[in-house]
Formats: C-alpha cells, structure tokens, sequence
C-alpha cells in the first residue's frame, strides 16, 4: 500500500502515523504543498491519503488548497481511505459541501475527547487528546459523529468505513508536541483551555492514543 501523506506545516508531521506505516509495511510518501509550488500526489498513485494540520483555512482562497480538495473528490469517488486532522478534517468535510467556520471556543492545549459511536470496536468512552485549532466542520450527512469534546460538540466523524476525520490530535508524539509548542506556542493566548505552551509539553502522552489511533487506521484500510 502507497500512503500519500499531505503536510501542510514545518512542524505538524505525521507522528505515529508513520509508526502504523511501518508495522505494516506500508510505503509512505510526504508531500509539502504549500512549500513546494503545490506538489500533490495523483489520485492514482494513491491507495490511502492522509491530510495532516496547519495553520491556514480550507476557505482561503488559495491554489493548492483548492487543488487538495479536488484530490480529495477524486479519493471519495474511488472510496479510497482518507484520514483528516485538524484543518485536514476540514478539508474533506468542505470537499463533500460542507461549512467550516470558527468553533465556539479557541482550544489550543490537552482537554478530553468523549466516544459517540459505537461504529469502530474497542475504543475508551474518554480519551485526552491535543488540541490546537479555533475553526471547526460541520458532521457530513453520511457520516456519524465519532468524538465530541467539552468546548465543541463535533471533534471528529467516520464515513462509510473508509474515512476517518478528527478536530484533535492523536498522531503527536512526545517530541512531536514540543516541536509544535516551541514554534507555535504563541497561539496558546486565548485558548479557553487556559495552557500555557510549557503546560502543553510537559503533559505526557497518553499511551492509548497512539493505540486508538493505530485501531482507526486499521478500521479505515480492513
């Protein structure tokens, strides 16, 4: 299996992502772009596409942006599976016509997710996640709503037992939220979750989050 991974963002990467790659023998190619004058894998040379985060929005107005979503429909047509967090999430539910606008509360820090679905086995009702966003996505018609959060209702959805799509992080490792926090600890002000970036990388990791994370993907390629 080819995993073409679109990285949009120094310092969000794939994380453990690469980790569930690994185990399974899996190729992974990492794309940047908003770096590299818009390079985006084809639809064909894909069998699972994974849209990391970042700081722009899928409503700007911009070329690359624009072409991910039309990689993303092609995806769709194919029922290849696809994972989202964060903005990429967002990218997926806007490709399918959906609104993203600001969330209710700005969340930039550590703060529980809550199961809403039985749909995927063997996932804890409450999980600690990382968050770090202030826009959010509307829960497709055709999809169930999968987490919910305290400060925002929709924190993730799962789509035709092919797509996956998560507000929060689970794919940051230990040294992966300091690289986040370091260069982008800034935009920690204003979080109602009230973390400063030091707060952020001293939490440690939860060891199930890269265990749900490795049985989501599962889900979506089985």
């Amino acid at each position: 299996m080819r995993i073409n991974v679109l990285q949009h963002t120094p310092n969000e990467g794939p994380g453990a992502i690469k980790d569930w790659a690994r185990l399974h023998g899996y190729e992974i190619y990492v794309y940047h772009p908003y770096a590299f004058g818009g390079v985006l894998p084809s639809a064909e040379e894909t069998d699972m596409l994974v849209i990391l985060g970042g700081p722009m929005s899928p409503n700007d107005d911009v070329d690359w942006i624009k072409n991910e979503r039309k990689l993303i429909k092609q995806l769709l047509d194919k029922n290849i599976p696809m994972f989202g967090a964060c903005y990429g999430a967002q990218q997926i539910t806007k490709t399918l016509g959906y609104h993203i606008g600001k969330s209710p509360a700005k969340e930039v820090g550590w703060a529980p997710v809550y199961l809403q679905t039985r749909a995927i086995p063997e996932i804890p009702e409450k999980m600690m996640a990382l968050h770090w966003h202030e826009e959010m996505f509307d829960i497709p018609d055709e999809a169930e709503l999968l987490f919910s959060s305290d400060l925002l209702r929709n924190q993730g959805f799962v789509m035709n037992h092919r797509i996956i799509g998560l507000q929060f992080h689970f794919e940051p490792q230990t040294d992966d939220v300091k690289e986040i926090a370091v260069n982008d600890g800034d935009y920690a002000a204003g979080s109602k979750l009230n973390q400063t970036p030091e707060e952020i990388m001293k939490y440690p990791v939860p060891e199930e989050n890269k265990i749900v994370l490795f049985k989501l993907l599962d889900y979506i390629t089985e």
